[in-house]
């Protein structure tokens, strides 16, 4: 009988720590136990090319899983390098010991880079997740070149035992004897042959050997003579099924990939009915290898402008699943991006389920971040309909992502920006306008509202397209908080037309409405006073051309700020409001109005101020006071007007 030995770990606790903690899902086991396989294969395979192994035939290589539901047992095979009796103690006897650590270690050190040899599973503990669903296991190993196989047993309580076994070929079996059932975990659902293709689908669908199993199937009875319009009979049968596709789409040959393929893949792989509008497929060479299948969907998800969405990228690490929702690969303003990353190189932690913040993740991370950036803008010059739908889909996450954490992306993303032009009646990149802009002029005018043909009417819109300058029209809620960000492109600052002075009147015009404002101070101070603190003061207007009134803001907060402040679920905290500034048109016939009304009665400019201010606040879209006051006013000035 064979004697018992404990492992080498420090104590009982640390194996019931890395059984019970390490993986967050039991069914982990099965995808360390398949990886484990696969570098046994990789090992042969490996020795086959340097030492010219004419008996190792790789088409030959495989990994077979049988169920047993009746004894309640997993086996799990290769016909890889297997292990020697000290290899069996020294792997497996001592927790967190790797062999494929070493042998990958050994060929670094040599300097020696084979492209199909794939070593996945790199920390020693990856084995001892079978004892999260197993209370016992036994691993047969027999080395490739030697005569004498070994048996490994072991149930993790009390240590574990190596004895000399017969097995026919090089490799490894492991079997595992499942716990019992309780009232929390069914283990019963790992002899079942679907669950099992399941999670070889889910985390081991792109391991390079065959992973075979074989499975119950329906096949037609053929009879002769039979009558097409009889009932077929079906009986059950066994075959041997591959499992795994093997062949990653994303590592295959682009030129080999058609439309088709690339669409069919990204709709089953996450869940979306409509085609991609994006792909983009990168096989990057360098200090950190690694390869990127990304999309950019057709179609904002339902939920993404909420707090359901989840952003990241599906993380495999030489094929193998690692994580579904990898955060750290996408930064948050390409948070639409869906796709995967498979890297060689990548430092995952003990259990593979969390990544590590280091240099190479950040490496990966950002050269994602510029191969976005570089086929948008691709899109934008090339494809300009198409740029178009993303723009619809996603262009408010590009806005959120200049304006979020303080405008630290905005010379990443400001090239990617779109705003509707006053002049081209669509939208428009800032490097257009900026193309457009006329001699001398400064400013990149903007003016925000709730949407473009409100704006376009607004009074005071009017003056600056005559005077021949372009606008951007801002209407979504981020759009000002993006521009604050961004403070100014190339070298030129932005302008809100509906703030400060605008200086685009002549000397002669200045000089006039100085004048104008001068005979008129009287009256300007009247109407301030009327309206007490509605407004910060009562000015002739130089930005009106036809229109009587307007409501301008000081520098600062702006009117449509102050709206996206009020609006927000717990309100406008600190009850911060813009300046209000009424202005009037020297030369609408109101004006006249209010001059001749002021000298005959100058008790009620009350009156003509409170309805030019209502009348203001309503073409800037703000709620008024006193409707109903508002409703009076008018009905008696129709009244008087009609005496």
């Amino acid at each position: 009988m064979a004697k018992k030995k404990q492992f080498k770990a420090e104590s009982k606790r640390l194996l019931d720590l890395m059984i019970n903690s390490i993986y967050t899902h039991k069914e982990i086991f099965l995808r360390e136990l398949i990886s484990n396989a696969s570098d046994a294969i990789d090992k042969l395979y490996y020795q086959s090319l340097t030492e010219n192994l004419s008996d190792v035939d790789r088409s030959n290589l495989k990994i077979e899983i049988d169920l047993d539901a009746e004894q309640r047992k997993i086996t799990i095979s290769d016909n890889g390098l297997g292990m020697s009796k000290e290899e069996l103690e020294e792997n497996l006897g001592t927790i967190a010991k790797s062999g494929s650590f070493a042998f990958k270690k050994d060929l670094e050190e040599a300097d020696k880079k084979e492209e199909d040899v794939d070593i996945i599973g790199q920390f020693g503990v990856g084995f001892y997740s079978a004892f999260m669903v197993a209370k016992e296991v036994e691993v047969v190993s027999k080395k490739y070149g030697e005569e004498q196989a070994y048996l490994w047993k072991s149930n993790a309580s009390d240590g574990y035992t190596i004895e000399e076994t017969t097995k026919d070929s090089n490799g490894t079996i492991i079997t595992l004897y499942l716990k019992d059932n309780t009232d929390d975990e069914n283990y019963d659902e790992y002899v079942q042959a679907f669950a099992i293709e399941q999670l070889v689908k889910k985390y081991s669908d792109y391991i390079r050997y065959p992973i075979e199993m074989e499975v119950e199937t329906q096949k037609r009875v053929e009879k002769e003579n039979e009558d097409e319009n009889s009932e077929p009979e079906f009986e059950t049968v066994k075959e041997i099924r591959t499992l795994n596709s093997m062949i990653p789409l994303w590592k295959r040959n682009k030129s080999e990939i058609t439309e088709e393929e690339y669409f069919e893949f990204y709709k089953k792989k996450f869940n979306d009915f409509q085609d991609p509008q994006k792909v983009i497929h990168t096989n990057i060479e360098g200090n950190v290898s690694f390869s990127t299948l990304l999309y950019i969907p057709g179609k904002a998800p339902h939920n993404y402008y909420s707090q359901d969405y989840e952003k990241g990228l599906q993380l495999y690490s030489r094929g193998v699943f690692i994580m579904d929702k990898a955060s750290e690969l996408i930064p948050e303003h390409f948070r639409f991006v869906k796709g995967l990353v498979d890297s060689q190189d990548l430092s995952l932690n003990i259990s593979r389920e969390m990544l590590q913040h280091d240099r190479q993740l950040k490496v990966i991370a950002n050269r994602i971040e510029k191969k976005v950036k570089s086929e948008l803008l691709l899109m934008l010059r090339n494809d300009r309909e198409a740029y178009d739908k993303f723009w619809g889909n996603f262009g408010t996450q590009i806005k959120f992502g200049i304006y979020n954490n303080y405008g630290m992306h905005k010379e990443l993303l400001q090239d990617l920006l779109m705003f509707y032009s006053s002049k081209e009646k669509k939208l428009v990149t800032l490097d257009e306008y900026v193309n457009r802009m006329q001699e001398g002029q400064e400013h990149i005018y903007f003016m925000s509202g709730d949407n473009v043909d409100k704006i376009d009417k607004l009074p005071q819109c009017e003056l600056v397209k005559d005077k021949g300058y372009e606008i951007l029209y801002l209407t979504d809620n981020v759009d000002e908080f993006c521009i604050q960000a961004l403070m100014n492109y190339k070298e030129k600052t932005f302008k809100n037309i509906n703030q400060g002075d605008l200086n685009l009147e002549t000397e002669e015009e200045k000089k006039q409405l100085e004048e104008t404002a001068k005979e008129n101070k009287e009256l300007l101070d009247g109407l301030k006073e009327s309206l007490n603190e509605k407004v910060s003061e009562v000015k002739i207007s130089s930005r009106l051309k036809s229109n009587p009134v307007c409501l301008t803001s000081a520098e600062g907060m702006s009117f449509e700020m102050e709206k996206v402040l009020s609006a927000m679920p717990e309100g406008n905290p600190y009850g911060i409001k813009a300046t209000r500034i009424l202005e009037i048109n020297p030369n609408h016939e109101i004006f006249t109005a209010l001059q001749k009304m002021y000298k005959e009665d100058k008790a009620s400019v009350g009156q003509y101020a409170e309805l030019l201010y209502n009348q203001a606040l309503l073409i800037e879209g703000f709620p008024i006071d006193d409707p109903m006051e508002f409703s009076r006013q008018i009905c008696e000035f129709m009244v008087k007007a009609t005496k």
